[in-house]
């Protein structure tokens, strides 16, 4: 069995106009989760290899997901009509085939975005599962179908893959913050610390640096998400519970990198000094 030290796994950046991350969505109101989901990257991977959604994701399941947030973004709410106006042929088709009567016959639908955020994920496997791990690289690196943040409306700002490595925890602390510092400064700046948040599925109590509170430490779950996908079948998709884990950790001010090209001349300098034979990262 791996150690949270050495687990093979891919970093990945996730930012863009827009994200947006169903949890609970239902019928007419599309919500968001605050940082990607599970499922919403399992789905990523998926798209990227070209899996059809009446495959199994049996592999894929046995990924453990871990999400830094860089920037939570802004929460933003789109109001949506539809069939208004239209002959009662071009309407919306009900759950029973049927097309709707006036006045029923324009939908409303909310949906919600994130609006300007910006993550940082590791998504780890066993040693056994190293393998798929590179399949799913090589696969970032040329999707089978366009990769998106959460809906097919939403494409990523950049290219999705940072690396493959064997030390994510390391990278997930230490890559530079897509932000500015809490002073505004940035790329080298001396300022103060910055409180950076990690969510996963699993404990997060083996990251340093170790906290004196163990009620903050991340060992405990603060409740559950609904977001581990059993299926992504039209016709049968499912979900089950799964415990979520949260960690707060400061950083220097110095890691805040800024935004846009400041942001990406830092990643480039880290990735460089952290580049394996193999495209990957070490610590």
């Amino acid at each position: 069995m791996t150690t949270p030290e050495h687990t093979p796994a891919l970093l990945l950046s996730l930012s863009g106009p827009l994200q947006s991350w169903g949890e609970r969505s239902h019928f007419n109101r599309r919500d968001t989760a605050r940082q990607p989901t599970r499922s919403g990257l399992l789905g990523l991977l998926s798209a990227a290899l070209g899996r059809p959604r009446t495959d199994g994701i049996d592999d894929l399941a046995r990924l453990s997901v871990t999400v830094r947030t860089d920037r939570p973004g802004t929460l933003l709410r789109d109001l949506h009509t539809v069939g208004g106006g239209l002959p009662k042929a071009e309407t919306v088709t009900t759950a029973k085939g049927d097309k709707r009567d006036d006045p029923a016959a324009t939908l409303l639908s909310e949906r919600y975005y994130l609006a300007d955020a910006a993550f940082t994920a590791a998504l780890s496997a066993e040693a056994d599962d190293a393998d798929l791990i590179d399949s799913c690289a090589r696969a970032l690196r040329a999707p089978v179908w366009p990769p998106y943040l959460g809906r097919r409306a939403c494409p990523p700002s950049g290219p999705l893959l940072l690396g493959r490595t064997h030390a994510p925890w390391h990278h997930l602390i230490h890559l530079p913050l897509a932000r500015q510092g809490p002073s505004g400064e940035h790329n080298g700046g001396t300022g103060p610390d910055t409180r950076v948040t990690l969510h996963s599925d699993r404990p997060l109590d083996h990251l340093p640096p170790a906290d004196e509170n163990p009620a903050e430490s991340g060992g405990d779950a603060i409740g559950e998400a609904n977001d581990d996908p059993i299926s992504f079948h039209p016709q049968q998709r499912r979900y089950r519970a799964r415990p979520l884990y949260s960690r707060t950790l400061d950083r220097p001010g110095q890691q805040c990198a800024g935004l846009g090209t400041d942001y990406l001349t830092a990643l480039e300098t880290y990735l460089g000094d952290h580049a394996a034979p193999l495209g990957g990262l070490t610590p």
